[in-house]
């Protein structure tokens, strides 16, 4: 959750311009990490809990691109994009350690 605070915080000052198309891309992607475990812990299976992991990860790679494009068109500054990508590497970890718990073995 902090991670999509600190991404609400930063792209506030992203040109107005930007509010409908990059700005909200940032933060549906960065909302939609938490809000996937947490749907998916609410499921109360391994599988649900697994399959909205794995979209958690996908949206942590979006929100990957997004921030090095904002980075690339001088939104974000090289110190704050830094901070922002520090942050989401350790959860992207995280996550990939969770889904390797919860994810249904394959039988041999």
């Amino acid at each position: 959750m902090k991670l999509a605070v600190e991404v609400y915080k930063a792209t506030e000052t992203f040109p107005k311009r930007e509010v409908y198309s990059l700005t909200d891309q940032i933060r549906r992607a960065a909302a939609s990490i938490p809000a996937n475990i947490a749907e998916g812990h609410g499921r109360r299976t391994d599988g649900a809990f697994a399959r909205h992991i794995d979209i958690a990860l996908g949206s942590a790679a979006e929100l990957d691109t997004h921030l090095l494009l904002a980075l690339e068109i001088g939104y974000l500054s090289p110190d704050h994009h830094r901070s922002l990508e520090e942050e989401l590497t350790i959860i992207t970890k995280m996550l990939h350690a969770l889904l390797n718990k919860v994810r249904p073995k394959q039988p041999p």
